[in-house]
Formats: structure tokens, sequence, C-alpha cells
């Protein structure tokens, strides 16, 4: 009868243990994230990396900025301020604070992001990112990296609405690092990048965008924001709580998706 009472018992435990889940387990944080895609990009990028921290519970929005991927918003009707008030208002339908991450010139529309809404924020995450002060432009912070692969093969429209990479060196600029397919992913989703947002200078303040925790990840092979850029960039906004380092090119959610989703769970943690 002991024997039958003790399996009963474990036959009840085995099966409770079972129906537990993720999603039962009070110590799981989950967060929700914002994420915010480079120039000549979109969210096509970061589809492995969205599904990567969806599968721990979290919330993940890759916004589609106007005049990127399907959004085909006329390039003269296009600035910084248009593409941050498109975060914010991705944000304002989401409950609680977000992580924002930005990528490239994702940096300059989440630096104007935490400078509207800064309540909003948790943490910005910079990857491979523009990091600007106030005052500067993409431009301003872009122009003198001459060893970027980027400076002499940019080649502006003749009405200088958008702008172009040479097509021989997109992926020497964008992803030299990666696999044949992942280069391909790259070129069949290439379009002409709208120029005025690259112009457009930022106005910050310490109040606001200064109030909001920061975080970099440095890319160490990067063709396009070198490191050299990124040490710069981060020796002017000494705000930075924290750096990281992934060994890549400026593709790293693509190349490296796994590490990078990896990456900025540990870092919210």
């Amino acid at each position: 009868m002991k024997k039958i009472l003790l399996s009963f018992t474990l036959l009840v435990v085995f099966a409770v243990l079972l129906s537990c889940s993720k999603d039962d387990d009070p110590t799981l944080v989950t967060k929700t994230y914002v994420i915010v895609p480079g120039a000549w990009s979109a969210p096509y990028a970061w589809a492995n990396v969205k599904a990567n921290l969806e599968k721990s519970g979290n919330t993940v929005v890759v916004v589609q900025l106007p005049g990127h991927g399907s959004d085909h918003t006329a390039p003269q009707n296009l600035s910084i301020d248009v593409y941050r008030d498109a975060v914010v208002d991705a944000i304002n339908t989401l409950s609680g604070q977000v992580i924002l991450v930005g990528h490239s010139m994702g940096g300059v529309v989440i630096s104007e992001v935490a400078e509207k809404i800064p309540a909003k924020i948790e943490k910005l995450i910079y990857v491979a990112a523009f990091v600007p002060v106030s005052g500067q432009s993409l431009l301003d912070l872009a122009l003198p990296d001459t060893t970027s692969v980027l400076h002499g093969n940019l080649r502006p429209s003749g009405d200088e609405l958008t702008i172009d990479v040479v097509s021989e060196q997109i992926i020497n600029a964008f992803i030299q690092d990666g696999t044949t397919s992942q280069k391909d992913l790259v070129l069949s989703n290439y379009q002409t990048e709208p120029l005025i947002p690259f112009t457009n200078k930022v106005a910050l303040t310490t109040a606001n965008y200064g109030s909001v925790p920061k975080v970099y990840i440095k890319t160490l092979v990067d063709h396009t924001i070198t490191p050299d850029l990124q040490k710069r960039m981060l020796a002017a906004t000494p705000q930075f709580a924290a750096t990281y380092a992934l060994n890549t090119g400026h593709s790293p959610f693509l190349v490296k998706p796994d590490s990078v989703a990896i990456l900025l769970t540990n870092i919210v943690k």
C-alpha cells in the first residue's frame, strides 16, 4: 500500500512539473524592446534577433522608418524628426518602459526619441551606431571618418534628396563578414536612402536625453562606422554606463543574431 501511495505521489509531482512553463516562473523577467534599424536597412535585418528575444517571452517591435522597407514616403518629406515621431508613436502603443535599441543611423534617431519621451525609456542601447552630441548631424559625425568604406563611395542624387552606396562596395561596407546567403539578403533588400535626415542636427538636453541610461555595443571589424570613430564618439559622450564588443562588421544582427540576442538580454538583467 505504501508503494502504491508513493508511486501516486510521484506521478502527481511529475504532472505538476510538466504543467509548469517559463511563463509560471516568478523569477523570469521579460522586457519590451523597440529596435530602430539603420540607413539602407529595414526590419527584415532584425528578424532572427527578434525571434530569439521573443522565445524568452520578451515583446519586440522593430520599427519600419518612413521611407524604408515597404514604406514609400517621398524623401522630400522626411527628416530626423519624422523618424523620431514614428518611433515615439510605436512606443506610445506599448505599456510601461521600453529598451530602445538603435543601429547605425538609428543611434541618431533614438537619441532624439530619448529627448522627447525620456520617461518611457528604461535604457538606450546603441549597436554600431552614431552617437551625436547636441548640435551635430549624422554627416557631422560620418564625414571625418575617412577610413570608412563609405568615404568616397557615396553618390547623392542630382536633386540631393537621396543617396546611394556604390554598388560594388555595398557588401564591403555592411556585411563583409557574412555568409553568401546573408550577403544576398542585404543586396536583395537594398534601397536608396533619403538624404535630408543625414543633415539634420539634433537638439539634446541633459535633463531629458542625459537622464536615460546608455550602453554601447562596439563592432570590432566594422567597415562603415570604424572602431576609431566609435572610440571618438564614446569619448565625446562620457554618459555611457557600459560598453560591450562583438567581433563582427556593421551587421552583427545578421551575422551573429544569437550573440546579439544574448547580449541584449544580459545587458538589461
